[in-house]
């Protein structure tokens, strides 16, 4: 093989140490081409870099001593990348496939794609929905997504692969988006450079899901997930475009928790519509607070 880096493989972990292992086993098992693994562990308390450090000598460990977030850990990495592509991975996931040629060929025979999403699948084998044809608020923002490049809005950032080029030039991840709408915000600004979001389907990842958020409270995370939400409208919409988002979230959330209060005692699982009850008032409230 040759001694040029086909694809840097990028791993940001926090607390999965139970599940990181099989992640970092089945990328080196992968023998058709040139990769190196940087992982980058963000002051995990579950002994995550011990593991890497005594079963995975030949990874890149790079240990925070604080929880800088998904975005500014992924930022470390990429100015120590050699390969030609990056290829970001969850520490949730597992490759399926046996080769990776199929993604390289498909990158190599499309240079208008800057970044590229892949096949995701839940434990049991069903598709995990990973390729989004629209942003957030979208419907609202027709100005300002004006004129991008392909179909494709984003990709789900548990596994997507890049150009190095191209990920340099966009600057890498906003750091700003500490977890949730950091891909949605990468993927548009390399649409802005000129380059599609692209899609193939090798290879197969496996998808655990939500484990480094394991421990967040449910209305927590709710309240990460409005907050940057709205960080991405500040930074690509218009103020006029974010109030009339804003607004139309306030009167669905509204419209939501009046309906949920008032049919409560039909329902049969009420302990599931009182999560819900308290999601909308949470959206409501933040809603309220920063939307406008």
């Amino acid at each position: 093989m040759s001694g040029i880096v086909d694809i840097s493989f990028i791993i940001v972990s926090y607390n999965t140490a139970d599940l990181i292992g099989e992640c970092i086993g089945s990328v080196q098992a992968i023998a058709d081409c040139v990769k190196e693994i940087i992982v980058v562990d963000n002051a995990s308390t579950d002994s995550s870099a011990d593991l890497i450090r005594r079963n995975f000598p030949s990874v890149r460990l790079i240990e925070n001593d604080q929880n800088r977030g998904f975005a500014a850990a992924n930022n470390q990495a990429i100015p120590l990348c050699r390969g030609r592509y990056i290829f970001f991975l969850n520490p949730d996931t597992r490759i399926e496939s046996e080769s990776l040629r199929p993604v390289l060929s498909f990158m190599d025979e499309n240079p208008r794609i800057g970044l590229a999403g892949t096949r995701i699948i839940n434990p049991d084998g069903s598709v995990q929905q990973s390729v989004e044809y629209r942003y957030p608020g979208q419907r609202y923002a027709k100005t300002e997504l004006k004129g991008l490049k392909g179909p494709i809005a984003w990709v789900m950032g548990a596994g997507m692969i890049a150009r190095s080029d191209v990920i340099r030039m966009a600057g890498g991840f906003d750091e700003d988006f500490f977890l949730y709408g950091e891909e949605q915000d990468l993927c548009l600004r390399i649409r802005k450079l000129g380059y599609e979001i692209g899609y193939c389907d090798s290879p197969v990842i496996t998808h655990f899901g939500g484990q480094s958020e394991r421990k967040t409270e449910l209305p927590d995370l709710w309240k990460k997930k409005i907050l940057s939400e709205y960080l991405f409208y500040r930074k690509h919409y218009h103020p006029g475009t974010i109030k009339k988002i804003a607004r139309e979230n306030l009167v669905q959330a509204k419209w939501r928790l009046a309906t949920i209060k008032l049919f409560l005692p039909f329902f049969a699982d009420k302990e599931k519509e009182r999560n819900k009850y308290n999601k909308y008032k949470i959206v409501y409230e933040t809603v309220k607070k920063i939307g406008g």
